[in-house]
């Protein structure tokens, strides 16, 4: 320890002074860190050292490769990082990147990854400070050394976590350098560490299309190739890994275009391959990849054309008995965004996908129950056959009204909403209606009709609306069990409720006057008065339904 302190206050007095005595006095100080980091850190702090390393840190001293070295080793201390910043470490640090030696270049890295360690703030900073550029092109210039190469993935890392990143990533040659460095590597590691900074930065939709024009997925599809008959861990590992990647760049509208190539592409073509495989990832990763395809119109059409539908449900059908779980909801999201085209949809329902959907009814995983719901809720849209069949389907009804109550699964409880509303509304059918009442679906209705989402409303009252048109006597009791009457007030008089609603409301008040019971609770409330203030409403459509709706209280009252 005399040593040390008599290093520090031989430093401080000689900062300006020959290198040799600085030189040793640096060895001195790392030395003390190697046996004691802690204690010699709070010694450094305590002894004012660190206000001299700015000077030292000079892109001219020979010494600036062990100053940054000290500055990593005291950096790894929670409790001296603050000190580092406070005393000015950062800026001659980051002026040190644009150094050609990669002793200097390997050890400014260490300490700059270590003081802003966890720190999101000093990271930004860093960004401001414009090294995600510097250090882009440290990589291109010095792939060739392994140290190196890995300080730049480490920082890349962290870097591509701050949102802000992204935008800077994007103006560089991030995506070749990266995928020239992966193209290069044996091992796993390395590629591992690869795909911790690739899979950050192709969230952002100008690098997915960068890293798409730089031939990764084509890398990726060579990968999967190699692994897909590997048992051993890491192999398995890299497929997961890889696929996912691949499935990720999918996810920008540009890059998923590109690489659709109006159905010609090269890697369309592969992943349609991994949909019979027997590898679990290969089939998630496929039927992922179709539902990404599947984001427009145009491919919707042409992948059902090409048959793309039998493949999914002859997937499906694999996954129906204690099947597994990612792949039944990746393949029923591929089927619910195919199933959104009007040209699709009665081709689909010839191909059995209903039939095929159904099978999962027993399912009790919240995300499968949500894409089915949401798969036949797109098949029966404009379908009115499909919607009558499946709307007689007491067993799907009465499932449907089972989740309607799911108030733990909010998507599952509102899709279930939907579809029974759908059911009724594209049927039109009093079968249907009366499946429904007698499956206690009515309550559930009324309910949605007080939905957050005006869409949902709006769906509500038309179902509600045609079950009080066609079975108003099956449906009366539980309407007004449900308080339909109170909730249609409610609607009308709201001042933040859309037109559409108050419109739909106000017919729906006419509808329910058929109703004994329903009129005279109608009639025991402030109806009149609200009816009348509509007919002042700025929206034509609901000022002349106010007039009609208040010419039809006039004639029951």
């Amino acid at each position: 320890m005399e040593n040390l302190n008599d290093a520090l206050q031989k430093l401080k007095l000689t900062a300006d002074g020959t290198s040799d005595s600085i030189e040793g006095c640096l060895d001195c100080l790392l030395q003390a860190l190697a046996h004691n980091n802690a204690e010699t850190s709070v010694k450094l702090q305590e002894s004012g050292i660190l206000q001299v390393f700015p000077r030292l840190l000079s892109p001219h001293c020979s010494c600036a490769a062990k100053v940054a070295n000290i500055i990593a080793e005291v950096a790894k201390n929670d409790f001296m990082r603050g000190s580092c910043v406070d005393t000015g470490l950062i800026p001659p640090l980051v002026l040190l990147l644009n150094n050609k030696d990669h002793e200097v270049l390997l050890q400014t890295g260490r300490a700059l990854g270590n003081i802003c360690y966890d720190s999101h703030a000093l990271q930004a900073q860093l960004i401001n400070m414009g090294v995600i550029p510097t250090l882009v092109q440290l990589l291109g210039i010095h792939s060739q050394h392994t140290a190196l190469t890995e300080m730049c993935l480490v920082a890349f890392g962290n870097l591509a976590e701050i949102e802000s990143s992204k935008e800077q990533f994007a103006s560089t040659k991030i995506a070749d350098e990266l995928v020239k460095l992966f193209k290069r590597q044996t091992e796993h590691e390395k590629k591992e560490m690869i795909f911790e900074v690739l899979a950050p930065l192709a969230e952002h939709d100008v690098i997915k299309l960068q890293l798409v024009d730089a031939g990764l997925v084509d890398y990726l599809l060579e990968l999967v190739e190699e692994m897909v008959d590997s048992n051993k861990e890491d192999d398995v590992s890299e497929l997961k890994t890889a696929s996912d990647l691949m499935v990720l760049l999918l996810l920008g509208d540009e890059s998923m275009q590109k690489l659709f190539d109006t159905g010609k592409g090269s890697v369309f073509q592969k992943v349609l391959s991994w949909l019979p495989s027997n590898n679990h990832q290969l089939q998630l990763a496929g039927a992922l990849a179709i539902a990404n395809f599947a984001r427009n119109d145009g491919n919707c059409i042409h992948m059902v054309e090409i048959g793309i539908v039998q493949r999914l449900l002859n997937l499906l059908d694999r996954h129906v008995e204690e099947g597994n779980v990612t792949v039944q909801h990746a393949a029923l999201s591929a089927l619910r965004n195919l199933a959104i085209p009007v040209l699709n949809k009665a081709k689909m329902l010839s191909a059995g996908v209903a039939e095929e959907v159904l099978k999962f009814l027993k399912s009790e995983m919240p995300p499968v129950q949500f894409k089915l719901l949401g798969t036949l809720r797109m098949l029966i849209d404009t379908q009115a056959e499909a919607a009558e069949k499946l709307g007689k389907n007491i067993k799907l009804v009465e499932r449907l009204v089972e989740w309607c109550a799911a108030k733990d699964h909010a998507g599952v409880m509102g899709e279930s909403n939907r579809l029974l509303s759908a059911l009724i509304r594209h049927s039109k059918s009093k079968d249907v209606v009366k499946t429904i009442v007698q499956s206690g679906g009515v309550k559930h209705l009324v309910i949605m009709a007080t939905s957050e989402h005006v869409i949902m409303q709006n769906e509500a009252l038309v179902a509600l609306g045609l079950i009080a048109a066609l079975e108003l006597g099956t449906a009366e009791q539980d309407l007004a069990n449900a308080k339909l009457v109170q909730i249609l007030h409610k609607l009308i008089s709201d001042d933040i409720s859309a037109p559409e609603i108050k419109y739909n409301s106000l017919i729906m008040i006419c509808t329910i006057m058929g109703s004994e019971q329903l009129r005279k609770e109608a009639q025991d409330m402030p109806f009149k008065e609200i009816v009348s203030k509509l007919r002042r409403h700025e929206n034509k459509l609901v000022a002349q339904q106010a007039l009609v709706t208040e010419q039809r209280l006039v004639i029951e009252s």
